[in-house]
Formats: C-alpha cells, structure tokens, sequence
C-alpha cells in the first residue's frame, strides 16, 4: 500500500502500520455478535406481540371502543420496536461492517444501503419518540376510562416524552450544522 501527497513521492507503509491497519479494519466483524442479539431480540418481540394479540383479540367481543384503542396502541407500540430494530440491525451492519448483498431482490427496502449514521440516529430518536408518544397517549387513554393513574406519573411520562422529542430536534440542528460547515 501507498501514501502519497502532491509534494511527496509514493513510498511504501511500514510492515506493521499496514498489519495495524488491516487488524483494525477486520476488527468491524466484532459488531456481528450485537446485531445476531439484536436479531434474537426481534424473535423475542414477535413472540410477545403474538402473546399480546392472543389476549387481546380473545376478548375482543366484549371490548369497549377505548380498550379496542388502547389494544390497537400496543400492538403498534410492538410494530415501532421491531421496525426500530430492523433499521439498527440493517443500517448498523451495513455503516460498520459489510453491504447485505440481496441481489436483484425486488423486496429489498427502498432505504436499506441509504441510511449513513446520521440518518440512523434521527431514525432512532424518531422511533423512540413515536413510542414514547404511544406511551402518553396510552396513559391519557387510560385516564379517560377513569384508571387510576397519579399525577406524578403522568408528569413523569410527559416529561420523559418531551425530553425525547427536544433531544431529537437537537440531533436534528446539530447534522444540519454539520452537513452545512466546509469538510476537513
């Protein structure tokens, strides 16, 4: 391997600097393990959200319109989270460590080899918001059927979602900053 620069001749790297950097580069496939769990926790998910639909659509002849909702808002709260982790497995294999080669797959997803880091974590915060949102609305769904709920907790999960939604827009400002300023 060569280095060179417009005022200097190409000269060859030392041995070991290119061994240094070839172990480092390898070292990416270190990340397969995470996203093999992450893909252990997608099953894990799928088996709740059957659980939890089994349940739900057990009893769905005697449901009031508001638990109808209130079970609509769980199974999509379940969707959010296993489509946030498809984009982290996804996105985050393809960032770090090799492209997922689908051939001339026609179901490929549009986003899949588009998504840069960057992307990924306005997409991250952008999920957790919406589950975040999810949880609130559930709760003030739950006040409405008259549950029990105290004022500390529902503060609690308002808080909680506005911090998660000034964090996203912070993010959101700080890559437009960032995409604005010359490259080094």
């Amino acid at each position: 391997m060569t280095t060179s620069s417009p005022d200097k001749p190409l000269k060859a790297k030392p041995a070991l600097e290119r061994w240094l950097e070839t172990a480092l580069f390898r070292s990416r496939w270190l990340m397969v393990p995470f996203y093999l769990g992450l893909v252990a926790a997608l099953a894990a998910l799928v088996v709740v959200f059957v659980n939890e639909a089994w349940r739900e659509f057990s009893h769905i002849g005697s449901m009031s319109p508001e638990q109808a909702i209130l079970m609509a808002l769980s199974l999509i709260d379940l969707s959010l989270a296993g489509n946030l982790l498809l984009i982290v497995i996804f996105s985050g294999y393809e960032n770090f460590v090799s492209k997922i080669d689908t051939g001339d797959d026609e179901d490929r997803p549009g986003w899949m080899g588009t998504v840069d880091f960057a992307g990924l974590k306005l997409k991250l915060i952008a999920s957790i918001v919406a589950i975040s949102g999810i949880a609130l609305l559930k709760a003030f769904m739950q006040l409405a059927e008259n549950e029990p709920m105290s004022d500390r907790n529902l503060a609690w999960l308002v808080g909680i979602h506005l911090t998660f939604v000034v964090s996203g827009v912070m993010l959101a400002f700080m890559d437009l900053l960032a995409s604005k300023t010359e490259r080094h």
